[in-house]
This record gives structure tokens, C-alpha cells and sequence, in this order.
């Protein structure tokens, strides 16, 4: 994973041989390996790179990459599948070679329609003085853009700044296709065109109407003085999933609603279904290809190489490559389980659990009205004392929270699967003044350009586990501990495919089989705009990468391929119906207990939703996500240092 980013200016009184601390500063968080700039001048413009590298695979390749012909390239992506990858070879290394090989647009884009895996990736063509941009299909990588000056200038970048105009603000780059800027045709008309090369899927039917939408959407969200248009050639990218299946089941699934309440959540239920010879086969090929892309996601990870061998006998001083952020729900389990397949047996898995600080329960108003009419009624500062410390001498209590309370139990159920393994339950613990204090300084403009209560609980939330900073209790004993996993994975991606969010069930109550693939449709359309830039800034943040293995190509193509009875259920109940091809493949790879946790959505699992403020909605605009003033946060740093 890299920090990358591109500056354009188009008139010379914008020409700078820097970026802007603050920026570089964000971007060396993402890649903390290696450093490097590059400046391209040209009498019309010029062009500023920057590459900040993560290393995890094959030797280390500083970045920006340029050749003999000037081309410049920064790739910020894993190569996982559809282009060949040795595990020795450095896949950044092996994209700009094809690249500098491509002789016109349509093997610019066949190359990129055959990677599979993340990316976002700028490329400069020096001899047609062409800019590449872009993200894959699902949008897995950030990468935003920023147009200022009335368009004298325009930056790309994995991640922003903090910024307080409102009018001037970073924004993601659309996954909707590759990007191309005429730089010196821009710098001459002083007019911003961006040529989009839209992902297609081969049915020629659709092209035009999906060109239109996408169109509209990006027009939207970019300056007046900023034109997008589709390409001329009408060339585009080849969709790497197959289109989801739409099929209706000509039994009567929604005739069951008043019996839901009748079928146990039990194991008994489920196994049911696994007496069906045909549903039994369909469970084992997902486990087979859920499998697979876990395997990509967690080997040829650098680490082993630099130790002796008789260090590498030394298990208990092994470090986790892997880090999972674990609930103990269904999707984690899942995840740690095919993990524990993969990864060698001497490597720890650091299993990373976030909670916040719960607050005490109130004693209700009314009784308080009684209380204020007796004498001697206030608590006492003796009283209050006694409460704090009473606090401070059993953490655990304050920080027992569902994901907390799962987590453990998940935990008992991995030792009892593999006792040989070391599961690091990393317990992370976040009071109010920390959630308040990072969020102000380090977390509010990687969230941004996103701006909801529920970015900011999510985003939050990720940001505090992914860092891995917490403590190991270990028969009774509690030490400190700092992940060092480099590999973040994460189990986005189930709940959008496998109907796991309510809004699922009451699409399906309303509307039938039809009105629920309409939902899963939509979610996994809006996924790379409502997640995954967030979360990859986010996790990025501490210098490591997330990786998605519910989003492997493969993986949604099978899904895709399924009708929907056979991945959901929903006239039966929670804990069951939601995900039910998951929590069969759950039982099948031996799981018990978490195969039939209902979905708890991260925020309230790790009670970070309503902290602060208890009246909020989801979808509110966020106060706390407005970014202070530059001048402010730079006494906050002082103060701190």
C-alpha cells in the first residue's frame, strides 16, 4: 500500500517545488518505508509526484517510478490475481513495465481490466502529455481530487487535508472508470476536461444508459469550471464480476412473515438446510473461493526473511503479519477461521477489539425529583471519589461492551478449533477524552470528504482498532501490546451481498424477492462511495493496509452468480435468515455459537454510537467532523509536544 499523489499547475504563479506540509505529512503515514518527489516541468504546466511506500511484497520499490521515455508512474494496489505476480517479484515493478509497453488507449485499458485486486494508480504519458487516473471497480483504494484556482491547478491524492472551506474541499475520485486529462490541450484553453473510460460489462444494451448515469453523478460533485465527458472512442473497461442474478423463486417466500417467530435461531435450524445435497455443494464451493481469497490476502508477507532460524523456533517472539478487527460475529469468525488455514502455525493472528467507554446509567428524572425534595440529596464529593475509583480499579466493567462480550467468546471458539495457534485478543479500550482529542487532530479529515454521524462512528471506530494499541489478558495476566501486523482484513462486503443490514429485511417484507435484489444491487453499487475510500484512508492512516476478502473479485462474481434464496432467507428470524449461505459455511468449517449471532452493526457493538450525543440519526450531518481552524489545531500540537 502507498501515499500517493499528484500535483498539476497550470499557470506559473501556482508552480511549487513542494507540497504542502500537512499533506506530505499524511501521505508519509500511509507509506513509511519510502519517500520520494519527482517534478516534470513543461513550458505549460507542470506536474508534482509523490510516493510514500508500504512494503509487503517482493523487494522494495520506491515510488514514483519513471522510465527512459519520462513516462511516471505511482501505483498504490496489490495484484492478486489476472496479471502473473511472482512472490518474489514487486508488483508495482511488473504494472509500469506493461504500461511502458502499451502502444495506444486500448491496452492502457485491457491491462487494467485484467488486474485483479485494489488500486488507485496515476500515470503520466510524456510524449501525448496525458494524465491516468483512477480507482478499481468497487473502489477499494482512496484516491481524491481537489480542483482550485478555477482550475489552474488540481491535485490527486490517497488523502486530503484539513481544510475549513466548505467550497474548497477534497473529494473522492468516483470508481466509475479511468480518468484521462489532456494536460497540454488544458494549459492552452484553460478549460478542465476530464475523458472518462467507464467500467462496462460486455452486453452491448446497457453502454449508453450506464455512460449517462454515471456521467450525472460525477458532474455533480465537480467544480462549474471542471467538464466530464465520455471518451470518443467509447473504449472502456471490462467489468471484472459477473452482473448480479436477478431471478425470482417461483416458490412463496413471502407468505411466511407471521411464522418467523415460531423457527428457533438454533444450530438445528441451520443444519437443516445442509441435509439439501444441492445447498450442501453450493456452501462448500463458497467456502472453497472465500477461502482462496484469503489465502492472496495473507501470504508473501515480508517478516520470516530477516530472521535466523533459530529465531524463527522461537514462536512466543513471533509478530502477527495479519491483524483481523474482530467482533466475534459471524463475518470475523469466518475470516479468522480460513486465516488460521493460510497462515503458518508458528504465526500469531492479532484478533483487534474495540470498545468505548460506557457511560454510567442515570437514575431516571423522576426519581431525581423526589431525591431533590429530600435533604442532604447531593451527592457527596467523598461519594463521587469513591465512584472514580471504583471505575478506574475494574476497567473491564466500564468497557463490557457487545463486541467486547462476542469478541471473547469468538476467542474460546478459535483456541477450541486450534489450540496451537496464538490468538492475540487484543483489547482496545478508548475513553471520551481520546475518541474527542484524535478525532479533532488525527481522524476527522481522513473521514472527510464524508460527513455523516455514521462516518464518524465507523471511522472512528476503525481508525482506534486498526492501530492496534491496547492490552493482552492472558491467564489472568494483563500486559500492554502494540499490533504490528502490517495486513489489516476486514469483513466489509458481507452484509451488502448477503442481505445482513435490516434495511434488507424491510425491503424484502415490503417488496418481495424482486425489492430485495433491487437493495443488493444498490449496496454493492454505492460501495465504493459509502465505505471503502473511508475505510482505506483510515486504516492507512497507521501505515497499514486493508484488505477485503468478501470483495475478491471471484468471490462477488460466485455470489453474483447465486439467486438470492440460496444466500438469504429472510422469512426466517435474526440470527438465521440474514447471511444464511455464511453462517452455513460457518457450521461446515466447524464454528458453533457465532453461526448464529445476529448482525450488530460496529457502532453500537463497540458503543461508540450515541457517546456524545444521544438524539442523533445515522444520516445527520456530523458537527463533530467540521474541521477547526488550521491556526487552532496547530497550538493543539504545540500543547501536546
Amino acid at each position: 500500500m502507498c501515499g500517493i499523489c499528484c500535483s498539476v499547475s497550470f499557470s506559473i504563479e501556482h508552480f511549487s517545488k513542494d507540497l504542502k506540509e500537512d499533506l506530505l505529512c499524511n501521505l508519509k503515514r500511509r507509506g513509511p518505508d519510502s519517500s520520494k518527489q519527482l517534478l516534470k516541468s513543461n513550458v505549460n504546466y507542470q506536474c508534482l509526484f509523490s510516493g510514500h511506500v508500504l512494503h509487503l511484497r517482493g523487494s522494495l520499490t520506491a515510488q514514483p517510478m519513471e522510465d527512459e521515455r519520462g513516462n511516471v508512474f505511482l501505483w498504490n494496489g496489490e495484484v492478486f490475481s489476472g496479471i502473473k505476480v511472482e512472490a518474489e517479484e514487486n508488483d508495482t515493478q511488473i504494472m509500469f513495465n506493461y504500461l511502458s509497453s502499451c502502444k495506444n488507449e486500448s491496452d492502457i485499458l485491457s491491462l487494467f481490466s485484467e488486474v485483479q485486486g485494489p488500486w488507485s494508480f496515476i500515470y503520466y504519458q510524456a510524449s501525448s502529455h496525458h494524465l491516468w487516473f483512477g480507482r478499481d471497480f468497487f473502489g477499494r483504494r482512496s484516491l481524491l481530487w481537489h480542483f482550485s484556482n478555477l482550475g489552474k491547478s488540481f491535485c490527486l491524492s490517497s488523502v486530503g487535508t484539513q481544510t475549513s472551506e466548505v467550497a474548497n474541499q477534497w473529494q473522492e475520485v468516483p470508481a466509475s472508470g479511468v480518468f484521462r486529462i489532456d494536460l497540454k490541450s488544458t494549459s492552452i484553453s484553460k478549460s478542465v476536461v476530464l475523458k472518462l473510460y467507464p467500467w462496462k460489462y460486455i452486453s452491448k444494451e446497457d453502454v449508453t444508459k450506464e455512460c449517462v448515469n454515471s456521467l450525472t453523478q460525477i458532474s455533480a460533485i465537480v467544480p462549474t469550471f471542471v467538464s466530464v465527458v465520455v471518451n470518443e472512442t467509447k473504449l472502456y473497461l471490462k467489468d471484472p464480476i459477473v452482473p448480479l442474478n436477478m431471478m425470482l423463486s417461483q416458490a412463496p417466500f413471502d407468505i411466511h412473515h407471521s411464522n418467523i417467530s415460531s423457527i428457533p435461531p438454533t444450530k438445528e435450524t441451520l443444519q437443516v438446510f445442509l441435509t439439501d445435497g444441492h445447498m450442501k455443494e453450493i456452501v462448500q464451493q463458497f467456502i472453497d473461493v472465500l477461502s482462496i481469497a484469503v489465502k492472496r490476502r495473507v501470504l508473501c508477507l515480508p517478516g520470516d526473511e530477516y530472521l535466523t532460524p533459530s529465531e524463527v523456533l522461537k514462536t512466543c517472539d513471533r509478530k502477527a503479519n495479519v491483524a483481523i478487527l474482530f467482533s466475534g460475529g459471524i463475518d470475523s469468525m469466518v475470516i479468522a477461521t480460513l486465516a488460521d488455514r493460510h497462515i503458518p502455525l508458528d504465526e500469531p493472528i492479532d484478533l483487534l477489539n474495540v470498545a468505548f467507554m460506557t457511560k454510567e446509567k442515570t437514575v431516571p428524572s423522576s426519581l431525581n425529583k423526589k431525591r431533590k425534595k429530600q435533604k442532604n440529596c447531593e451527592i457527596s464529593s467523598e461519594e463521587s471519589s469513591q465512584k472514580a475509583a471504583a471505575a478506574a480499579a475494574n476497567p473491564d466493567k466500564q468497557f463490557s461492551v457487545p463486541d467486547r462480550i462476542t469478541g471473547r467468546a469468538g476467542l474460546k471458539e478459535l483456541q477450541a478449533a486450534n489450540p496451537s495457534r496464538i490468538w492475540n485478543f487484543v483489547e482496545i479500550n478508548v475513553s471520551l477524552e481520546e475518541l474527542q482529542q484524535l478525532r479533532r487532530t488525527r481522524i476527522c479529515h481522513l473521514v472527510q470528504p464524508l460527513d455523516t454521524v455514521l462516518d464518524d462512528s465507523i471511522g472512528c471506530a476503525v481508525w482506534f482498532a486498526s492501530r492496534g494499541i491496547g492490552r493482552l489478558v492472558t491467564q489472568g495476566e494483563v500486559k500492554s501490546y502494540q499490533s504490528s501486523a502490517k495486513v489489516v482484513l476486514t469483513g466489509i462486503g458481507a452484509d451488502e451481498q448477503l442481505a445482513g443490514y435490516s434495511r434488507h429485511r424491510v425491503r424484502f417484507q415490503t417488496h418481495g424477492l424482486e425489492g430485495l435484489n433491487k437493495e443488493i444491487e444498490m449496496e454493492l453499487g454505492r460501495i465504493s462511495s459509502r465505505n471503502l475510500g473511508r475505510d482505506d484512508r483510515v486504516i492507512g492512516d497507521h501505515g497499514k493496509e486493508a484488505r477485503f476478502p468478501f470483495l475478491d473479485e471471484n468471490v462477488v462474481s460466485f455470489l453474483n452468480s447465486l439467486p438470492v434464496w440460496e444466500k438469504a432467507n429472510l422469512t426466517l428470524p435474526r440470527g438465521v435468515g440474514e447471511k444464511l449461505i455464511l453462517r452455513l459455511a460457518a457450521l461446515e468449517l466447524g464454528l458453533t455459537a457465532s453461526a448464529l449471532l445476529p448482525k450488530r452493526a460496529m457502532q453500537f457493538g463497540s458503543r461508540i454510537a450515541k457517546m456524545e450525543k444521544n438524539h442523533e440519526k445515522a444520516s445527520d450531518k456530523c458537527g463533530r467532523l467540521q474541521v477547526i481552524s488550521l491556526e487552532n489545531l496547530s497550538i493543539e500540537k504545540e500543547i501536546e509536544t
